[in-house]
């Protein structure tokens, strides 16, 4: 057996010190080969990378767009162009603002508030948040979109009493809980809130509803 041989079993120490050295330098290397490969990798896909548009190279269709946060000018004129779009493909067709009852009580109430007050006006399905405002978005937002059947406004374009013509399917599914909001929000605002039944509201009670609601003209 060569002398070094028997040196290094004679020193156990220095046996394991080689084998340790040995080990190292080969995890070196293997290492140092390895980031060669990854370096080699990497400028190959920033060369590939470099020659798209930033859009595929990020693994996205060339036509992907950021979308604004909701509530921003930005987002609010992309939502525009989609509603745009869409309104483009679309056909539309005119419809009746009022059901034949409604026509009706919108008619007669007419007729009795200008014979009353020449100067108060009738409108039908004005949207509650036009003429209601809250400091509250979340609150204003519950009855934004929500209408009333028939305005009564006085001579300033004030809302005075809101009028809801109850039909026979009126209270249907959530018809009552919507009512609800808006009997309260009119409550809060100062503004009156009253029914017409239909089969049940007379003429004559009409009549003295108006009486009661709009006041005369002044002499």
């Amino acid at each position: 057996m060569p002398p070094e041989i028997v040196a290094l079993i004679d020193k156990p120490w220095l046996l394991a010190i080689l084998l340790a050295l040995g080990a190292a330098c080969g995890m070196g290397v293997e290492r140092f080969v390895a980031g060669q490969e990854r370096a080699k990798w990497r400028a190959y896909w920033q060369r590939r990378n470099a020659s798209r548009p930033r859009s595929e190279a990020n693994g996205f269709k060339r036509d992907f767009k950021v979308v604004p946060l909701k509530g921003t000018p930005e987002r609010s004129l992309l939502d525009a162009a989609e509603q745009l779009r869409v309104v483009m493909a679309a056909e539309f067709k005119p419809r009746p603002l009022l059901n034949k009852g409604e026509a009706r009580v919108f008619a007669e109430l007419d007729k009795l508030v200008i014979a009353r007050n020449p100067g108060w006006q009738v409108m039908a399905q004005v949207s509650v948040g036009e003429f209601v405002m809250s400091d509250d978005p979340e609150a204003h937002a519950c009855i934004n979109s929500k209408r009333v059947d028939l305005l009564l406004v006085d001579a300033q374009c004030r809302a005075r009493h809101a009028l809801e013509y109850q039909g026979t399917g009126h209270h249907q599914g959530s018809a009552a809980a919507r009512d609800a909001v808006k009997k309260e929000a009119l409550r809060k605002a100062g503004i009156g809130y009253h029914e017409v039944v239909a089969g049940h509201t007379t003429p004559k009670e009409l009549r003295l509803l108006v009486e009661k609601l709009v006041p005369p003209t002044a002499n």
